[in-house]
């Protein structure tokens, strides 16, 4: 019997396919997966992914009594660019000071989680700050922003049709490696004052 079936799940956990597969699985000892009760999935929801991929760091730093670091990660399907306090990922879009966000994109090429040309861009610098993208009608952009004194926070505002508002989302942002490229380059790009 094959692992996948034809409709791109599980062959033992396809409700059509496995119905021809049942003594088969039994005989493995495979269990089916059982439904989980609320009390499990509030817990499951609550736990952060935990990706143990490469990663570079900057800090610590404190905000509102809590100790965190910057981390930019690789994760399946691009870079995060988060904050952690301790093995907790915190549920905002990070801050950091402009002066360490040089020193945290030179340990990720350095540990080849940006690429030589997308840090080659990043040196080079060009424009705005802002990565943009859309998705039909939604548009939404990767921004480093100046922030207080001399800290920066990178998020990922949305602009929804209809709304006529930009709306910072407060999460880690998860994007393909060239977009925070585009926008790490827009900073460096910018004249000093």
């Amino acid at each position: 019997m094959p692992l996948f079936c034809r409709h791109n799940r599980f062959a033992a956990d396809c409700p059509i396919c496995s119905k021809d597969a049942e003594p088969a699985v039994a005989q493995s000892g495979v269990r089916r997966g059982t439904r989980a009760t609320p009390a499990r999935r509030s817990r499951q929801a609550a736990a952060a992914p935990q990706v143990r991929g490469p990663y570079a760091a900057a800090g610590p730093y404190q905000h509102e009594g809590t100790s965190y670091e910057v981390r930019l990660e690789r994760v399946p399907g691009g870079l995060r660019l988060a904050e952690w306090s301790g093995e907790e990922l915190r549920r905002r879009a990070p801050v950091l000071p402009a002066g360490d966000l040089a020193a945290l994109l030179a340990g990720a090429a350095e540990k080849g989680i940006l690429a030589e040309g997308d840090f080659a861009r990043i040196a080079a610098g060009h424009g705005d700050p802002v990565s943009r993208g859309r998705s039909g009608e939604l548009r939404e952009e990767l921004r480093v922003e100046a922030l207080e004194g001399d800290l920066v926070r990178i998020g990922r505002w949305l602009y929804r049709p209809g709304t006529d508002r930009w709306e910072l989302q407060e999460a880690p942002p998860m994007l393909p490696a060239a977009r925070y490229a585009e926008a790490f380059a827009g900073l460096s790009g910018q004249p000093e004052e």
